[in-house]
């Protein structure tokens, strides 16, 4: 068993009442292509969770659409959170990457930090309401919009 898995294991008995099970990168890659819905939460090596975030991101539609979190769950150290695509340095400053995965990742960071949970449904409700009317979708989602023009949409569903 590899050290990383030793350490999961060794974590997850601190937690008796949460399920979890140990899986080979290839199967849990097929399976999150295949039933992305049967999973709540994968604990993964950064190298590992990383592959699999993109992946799990291009079945979802876009990599500019998907959060993510390096979570400490202690406080002792800081927590991060940015799109899963990071800064994505190659179309920076083009004004067509996807900002809703910034913006998610943003609402992650306000329920993390506690305290925020309806500033944490408003932003969440307000990228539903964009992706739901089709009116300024990026290109990446099959839109013209511009990366300023969704995330003034975005801003004023939530002052809506």
């Amino acid at each position: 068993m590899p050290f990383w898995d030793e350490i999961v294991a060794e974590r997850a008995r601190g937690y008796p009442s949460v399920q979890w099970r140990a899986e080979h990168i290839d199967a849990l890659a097929a399976k999150v292509v295949l039933d992305p819905a049967s999973f709540d939460v994968i604990v993964a090596s950064n190298l590992f969770g990383d592959i699999l975030s993109d992946l799990a991101a291009a079945v979802a539609g876009s990599i500019g659409m998907a959060p993510s979190a390096n979570l400490n769950p202690t406080g002792e150290l800081p927590s991060m959170f940015e799109p899963v695509h990071g800064s994505a340095p190659d179309i920076a400053c083009d004004g067509i990457a996807n900002p809703i995965g910034a913006i998610w990742s943003a609402a992650m960071m306000l329920e993390h930090l506690g305290g925020h949970p309806e500033a944490t449904a408003e932003v969440l409700t307000a990228i539903r309401q964009c992706l739901k009317s089709k009116q300024t979708l990026t290109r990446d989602l099959g839109g013209t919009a511009s990366t300023a023009e969704l995330t003034k949409s975005v801003i004023e569903q939530i002052r809506a």
